[in-house]
């Protein structure tokens, strides 16, 4: 895959298989293309070249809305959540938009009850449950970020892409945030790819790794290959701003 932005290429050529069921950490500094690759891979951007395929299907062409339908979903960041509603009514009207395939405000003002006992089951899973009537703007931010992780689970998703998903957190709320996101894949039987800077969580969660420097993958591995492979050592030597 490739996507330019004029003269400056983001992305550059970079193949990335994920099998089912795997727990991918994308790593790499600002600016090496990881948030471009996630908004190829969600249908927010189109690849310049290349092709995004999900179970073997060719998902190119189909448009961001679509792909949570097909079975991808992105977690829902801080500025996405309803922040006036409650923790229940953010998670249950994303399972009645799954359920329905179409999306109106006036469903979160409803007491149609559709949705509600999936809603409940998925803020348990995340640990939400003494927070269902809680308003969103409320939420310290490590639970805004949950609620987003559960948001995306509403979906019914077979592949889950998480971005930064423990950026801003306490090191108690970090490590309690990798435990759910192990816990999700496990549980669920999802195919789990995320975009992080804690190295400490990369490494204790992850199946394999992909680094990218510059737009492009200079190592896949496991955890421990990759902490050895010189050209990651070279990269990271040599001025990016992460640390293994």
């Amino acid at each position: 895959m490739r996507r330019t932005f004029g003269e400056v290429v983001a992305v550059d050529g970079i193949s990335l298989g994920v099998p089912e069921g795997e727990l991918r950490a994308i790593i790499g500094p600002n600016g090496a293309g990881k948030t471009t690759l996630f908004n190829c891979i969600m249908g927010t951007l189109s690849p310049t070249e290349g092709d995004v395929y999900l179970s073997g299907t060719a998902i190119t062409d189909e448009p961001e809305e679509r792909r949570p339908h097909m079975g991808m979903a992105r977690s829902f960041q801080s500025n996405q959540l309803f922040t006036d509603q409650t923790v229940l009514e953010n998670i249950r009207v994303v399972v009645q938009t799954t359920r329905q395939g179409a999306f109106s405000l006036d469903l979160l003002r409803s007491h149609y009850d559709v949705g509600r006992e999936r809603a409940i089951e998925i803020a348990e899973a995340v640990g939400l449950t003494g927070d269902l009537e809680a308003e969103a703007k409320n939420l310290p931010h490590g639970e805004q970020r949950r609620l987003g992780i559960a948001m995306a689970l509403a979906t019914d998703p077979e592949v889950l892409l998480l971005d930064e998903p423990t950026s801003g957190m306490s090191p108690s709320a970090t490590t309690q945030t990798a435990e759910l996101i192990e816990e999700i894949r496990d549980e669920r039987g999802l195919t789990v790819v995320l975009i992080e800077h804690d190295m400490d969580v990369v490494l204790s969660i992850s199946d394999r790794i992909t680094v990218l420097d510059r737009g492009s993958v200079i190592a896949t591995g496991p955890p421990d290959a990759v902490q050895e492979n010189q050209a990651v050592q070279d990269a990271y030597l040599g001025g990016m701003r992460e640390e293994l």
